[in-house]
C-alpha cells in the first residue's frame, strides 16, 4: 500500500465512519477500486481505531463524567445504598449501565457470526445489498423525530434494541451510527440523547474488535508501518470533523437525507461488482 492510498482510505474512513453511510462499505468499494485483491482487515481495524480516537476527544467531557459517576456508583453499592438513590446521586452511571447492557447483543452477534461478517468484506454484491438495508433504516427515521425520552426514562429493552441494531451493523454496508441512532429514535429517545448514546456505544464495540485484530500488526513489515500510520492519523482528524457535521444534521432532524446517498451508492456498488468480482 502506498502512502497516497493509505491517505485516501484513511480520509474515506474518517468521513464516513460517523456519517450514516457505512464506512466499511466505502472501504470495501475503494479497496476493490484500487486493486487490492484481499480485504485489508488490519488496516480497516487501524483506521477504525483512528476514528475511535476522535470519539474520545469529542466526547471527553461525557467520558469524564461516566468514569467519575461509575466509580461513585460502585463505592456506594459497596456501602449497600439503594440503586435508586445511587443513580440519583451518580446520574451518569445510568449511561454506563445502558452502554454495558447494549454491548451484550453486539458482542454475542459479533462472536457468533464473526467469520460470516469477515467474508462479507470480500463481496461487493453483498455490500451493495446491505446498503439498501441502510437506506430503508435511514428513511424510516423521518417518522420518528419527536421523541422526548432522556436516558433517565430508558429501560433494558431500549438498550438491548439499540445493541441489537449495532450488532447487525457489523455487516459491511449497514451503517453503525445510522442503525444505532435510528434504533434509539424508534424507541422514542430525543435526538440529542440518541446521538450521544450511539457514539458512546461505539467505544466498546470498536475497541473490542480492534484489540482482537491488533495481533495482526506484528505480521507487517517495517516498510508498511508509515502508510498504516498515515491512515490512522488522517482517519482521526477527518472523523473528528464529521462528528460536528452529523451533530448539526441531528439537531435539524434530517438524518433521512442520507438515505438518497446510500441508495445511489448501493446501486453503484452493485453495478461495479460486475467488473470487480
Amino acid at each position: 500500500m502506498s502512502l497516497l492510498e493509505a491517505l485516501l482510505l484513511g480520509l474515506i474512513q474518517g468521513l464516513t465512519e460517523f456519517l450514516p453511510v457505512s464506512s466499511s462499505a466505502h472501504l470495501v468499494f475503494f479497496q476493490h477500486l484500487l486493486g487490492f485483491k484481499e480485504p485489508l482487515l488490519f488496516f480497516d481495524v487501524l483506521v477504525h481505531l483512528g476514528t475511535l480516537a476522535a470519539v474520545f476527544v469529542y466526547f471527553a467531557g461525557d467520558l469524564a463524567h461516566l468514569i467519575r459517576d461509575s466509580i461513585y456508583a460502585v463505592s456506594f453499592a459497596f456501602r449497600r445504598k439503594p440503586w435508586k438513590e445511587i443513580l440519583e446521586i451518580a446520574s451518569y452511571a445510568r449511561w454506563t449501565l445502558g452502554l454495558l447492557v447494549a454491548s451484550i447483543p453486539t458482542g454475542l452477534i459479533g462472536f457468533l457470526f464473526k467469520d460470516w461478517f469477515e467474508s462479507m468484506f470480500g463481496s461487493l454484491r453483498g455490500v451493495g445489498i446491505a446498503l439498501f438495508g441502510t437506506t430503508m433504516i435511514l428513511w424510516l427515521t423521518r417518522y420518528f423525530q419527536r421523541g422526548e425520552r432522556k436516558i433517565e426514562k430508558c429501560g433494558f429493552l431500549d438498550y438491548l434494541t439499540i445493541g441489537f441494531f449495532q450488532g447487525i451493523a457489523i455487516t459491511p454496508g449497514i451503517s453503525r451510527s445510522g442503525s444505532t441512532i435510528a434504533a434509539a429514535l424508534f424507541r422514542g429517545l430525543e435526538r440529542e440523547t440518541a446521538f450521544r448514546f450511539s457514539f458512546l456505544l461505539a467505544i466498546p464495540a470498536i475497541l473490542g474488535a480492534g484489540l482482537l485484530e491488533l495481533r495482526h500488526g506484528f505480521e507487517l513489515s517495517f516498510s508498511e508501518w508509515p502508510a498504516y500510520g498515515i491512515g490512522f492519523v488522517v482517519s482521526a482528524i477527518s472523523g473528528y470533523l464529521s462528528i460536528f457535521f452529523l451533530s448539526a444534521v441531528m439537531r435539524k432532524g434530517k438524518l433521512h437525507w442520507f438515505a438518497l446517498y446510500t441508495l445511489l451508492f448501493g446501486c453503484a456498488v452493485l453495478f461495479s461488482s460486475r467488473w470487480f468480482e
